[in-house]
């Protein structure tokens, strides 16, 4: 198991009397790919720049290779960002925006030049040292904001939305690419989106946030399987949430009818929210169905179509490639495996 590199404890920070960040604890590993993932104003990048110095905690600590380094200036920290706006010098060209942090470490030519040619391939950008970045596409910009933060060699890369104003198609690509580049290079990124697709693609590890708190560690798997809250399950993909009553382990009721699941460790008879996953419900015939309903609304999506079946006053959401038409009869079945039970929230 690596070792812990970054740990917070007890967090917080006000702006006008709001606390945007509310007394949390979380620790990142060495060479770990962490998304802090939630809502605009949910508190993450605060978090984001407090770790980077840019911003100072109200209240708690932050250690860096278990060393305290709330008063170090971000400069002294082994540690560099990437903004939403990559702030690169349009004055300058590819070259001279990846050596600017060398320059200023007074860094010898032969070895700033090996440290960027290195920096070059990494990014796939060889060839473009003499380019102005003003005369480069976004995801290119991206490239060398990423190489001029890396040649560095920090031991942690902080990245506030990089992707934000990239097209869709673009965005994909530099998922993977990003993603490709962190096991290749080794070292810690801590990443913010507001994106859940960017953060289940990208992540060993997501962080939920929400209203300044933490909702829910995990990894991507987890946290789209086994959500903890609400808040999570509505937030990470689409969910069906439905109040139940957990009668006992692995015993469920919910839509007039108890049903087996894969859960345990609640009070019985504890009244619960259960979540059924859109993808995880097949559509069969009425009588074969657990619940019986009627298809009032039918989207395509390209690879599935997107219906809502209406029953007893609870709209379900389902992810089918069958078509069904609107207005039909239709039951809705599933297994135990497919149900999440978690605390009501």
């Amino acid at each position: 198991m690596s070792q812990k590199i970054i740990e917070l404890k007890n967090l917080t920070k006000s702006y006008d009397g709001t606390k945007v960040v509310n007394n949390i604890n979380l620790f990142i590993r060495e060479n770990e790919f962490v998304t802090l993932l939630g809502p605009s104003g949910c508190g993450k990048t605060t978090t984001l720049r407090m770790i980077g110095g840019f911003e100072n905690p109200d209240t708690g600590d932050i250690f860096f290779e278990g060393n305290r380094i709330n008063d170090l200036p971000p400069y002294k920290r082994n540690i560099n960002t990437i903004f939403q706006r990559y702030a690169l010098f349009t004055h300058m060209n590819v070259y001279e925006n990846i050596a600017f942090g060398l320059r200023i470490k007074k860094t010898p030519r032969d070895e700033m030049d090996r440290k960027i040619k290195k920096m070059l391939k990494l990014v796939e950008l060889e060839g473009f040292e003499k380019r102005h970045v003003d005369s480069l596409s976004g995801g290119q910009q991206q490239r060398v904001a990423i190489a001029r933060a890396l040649v560095n060699e920090p031991k942690v890369l902080l990245l506030d939305e990089p992707l934000a104003a990239l097209d869709l198609k673009l965005r994909k690509e530099m998922q993977i690419e990003l993603s490709d580049m962190q096991k290749n290079i080794g070292i810690t990124f801590i990443y913010v989106t507001h994106d859940q697709e960017e953060a289940l693609t990208m992540s060993d590890t997501v962080v939920v946030m929400n209203n300044g708190l933490i909702q829910q560690v995990g990894s991507p798997v987890d946290i789209y399987n086994e959500p903890e809250n609400r808040f999570v399950a509505d937030f990470i993909g689409e969910s069906n949430i439905l109040e139940g009553i957990m009668i006992e382990d692995f015993l469920v009721e919910f839509a007039g009818k108890k049903f087996n699941c894969v859960d345990k460790g609640f009070q019985h008879n504890e009244p619960v929210d259960v979540v059924i996953r859109p993808e995880d419900i097949d559509v069969t015939e009425p009588e074969d169905g657990h619940i019986r309903g009627i298809v009032i609304s039918v989207v395509f999506k390209g690879v599935h179509y997107e219906m809502l079946v209406e029953s007893n006053d609870f709209e379900y959401m389902i992810n089918s490639t069958d078509m069904q038409e609107i207005g039909s009869e239709v039951g809705l079945s599933f297994g135990p495996e497919d149900i999440h039970v978690m605390k009501r929230g």
